[in-house]
């Protein structure tokens, strides 16, 4: 037979795939993968590095020995169906309110599918996680960030999201607690956009599948929130929680008359979620909370460990992480783009983070690192962190050295005006300035 390169052959493909990109989250994982053999510490996937608890094991094996091999009804397994409307803070039917579907990622093609038609617009506060911009690619959609204030730390205006809804917009996206950013979002806030959505029939989609990932205060759930319930579609998982990223289950909880379609949409795509990933859920949802809550211990103690690190970091600033285990690093004193950071980071350092441009234009000089890894490792990778961080610092100390003068309170101002964004914070450089100069008299003096 003739060689050819498949490669290299022209096919017809349909028209969307040519809006679609590759997460950077992704990108950056595979380009890890090609450096064989490199001590890396990878900060970039946001998957716990816990096991799934044994019970939850323990009961899929189970229910596969006893036969939970074949096909579900479309919906999910009913007795599951009844664990998560117990388990969501607002009241869901589960007979006509609730499917189960293979993970959280499902849950949101099926909602885009039910709820946006060609051509209509999806609003998000940006930054927000990626994969979104393909789901609306999908359906022929328009995905529209709208930029949240870096100096807020990415709060939730909801007066700007309010503003860019018009009469294309099938529904705005609200990822809470954020992914990237890992803020969690004022309440008050968020009810603002609800009841302006709801006042023009646009959907709030809210995407929650960190929602027992808080540190600071216990979350509210959307839908639970508002008297505009039926206008809120929820979507979670069991994969951040319970360890189960593999398992592929989530669901989606919305007015009868959405999940009647959805369903409709779900039976043509994977007919049901997997019967054994359908029992899991069910053990992980009415089972012992024990693991789950040495898991959620264990990440509010590295949530910690990152702030104390990131608080060390001479010419690093980030938003403060309430939920999820994500910290959003700025790097604009560097004033370099996120790629370029991320690319040194990983190929000068051997750490792997996700660069901020695939999370929204706002974000062109963050870079993301998930904390869901073990502690030695988070302190592995901070100590390479604030090795390419120092070496910007010392050239910033150099570029002043020239300045200093006998007065100690002059030579704290002459390093000031040199400052970019982030020294421009007095409260939190000052000290450094000074505590640098003194480990550096010998330096300074040559």
């Amino acid at each position: 037979m003739p060689s050819t390169d498949r490669a290299e052959q022209s096919v017809p493909l349909a028209r969307r795939t040519q809006g679609l990109s590759r997460s950077p989250i992704r990108r950056m994982f595979d380009l890890a993968q090609s450096m064989d053999g490199a001590d890396l510490v990878h900060f970039e996937i946001g998957e716990p590095d816990f096991d799934t608890p044994a019970h939850i094991i323990d009961a899929a094996t189970d229910a596969l020995h006893d036969g939970a091999t074949h096909y579900t009804s479309n919906a999910g397994l009913p007795p599951l169906r009844t664990a998560i409307a117990a388990d969501l803070q607002a009241d869901f039917d589960p007979t006509d309110e609730i499917v189960v579907t293979a993970g959280a990622m499902e849950a949101l093609a099926l909602t885009m599918l039910t709820v946006v038609d060609p051509g209509d617009e999806v609003l998000v506060p940006t930054p927000a996680w990626p994969n979104y911009t393909n789901q609306c690619e999908m359906v022929g959609a328009t995905l529209r960030g709208v930029e949240m204030d870096a100096a807020s730390g990415f709060d939730l205006d909801p007066a700007a999201i309010i503003e860019a809804m018009g009469p294309d917009t099938a529904a705005v996206i609200i990822t809470n607690p954020s992914n990237p950013t890992g803020r969690v979002f004022d309440p008050a806030a968020v009810e603002a956009v609800v009841e302006a959505a709801a006042a023009r029939d646009i959907y709030v989609i809210a995407d929650e599948v960190y929602r027992d990932l808080t540190y600071d205060a216990p979350y509210r759930e959307i839908a639970a929130e508002t008297a505009h319930e039926a206008h809120v579609i929820t979507v979670c998982s069991c994969s951040k929680t319970y360890a189960m990223t593999g398992w592929r289950v989530g669901w989606l909880a919305a007015a009868p008359a959405v999940i009647e379609r959805a369903i409709m949409f779900h039976e043509g795509l994977v007919a049901c979620a997997p019967a054994v990933s359908q029992h899991a859920a069910l053990a992980a949802l009415t089972g012992d909370r024990a693991p789950v809550e040495e898991m959620l211990a264990a990440f509010g103690r590295r949530r910690e460990y990152v702030i104390d690190r990131i608080a060390s970091l001479p010419m690093v600033t980030s938003p403060r992480p309430e939920g999820a285990f994500y910290a959003y690093l700025d790097f604009s004193d560097l004033q370099m783009d996120a790629e370029t950071v991320a690319t040194r980071l990983l190929e000068e350092h051997g750490v792997v983070t996700a660069p901020g441009t695939g999370f929204g234009r706002v974000a062109g000089e963050h870079v993301r690192i998930s904390f869901a890894t073990n502690r030695e490792q988070i302190g592995r990778g901070f100590d390479r962190i604030e090795a390419f961080d120092t070496t910007f610092w010392f050239g910033f100390i150099d570029d002043v050295v020239i300045r200093i003068t006998d007065s100690a309170d002059q030579t704290v101002v002459d390093v000031r005006s040199k400052s970019r964004v982030g020294l421009s914070d007095v409260g939190k450089n000052a000290a450094r300035i000074e505590a640098f100069l003194d480990a550096l008299d010998g330096r300074l003096n040559d």
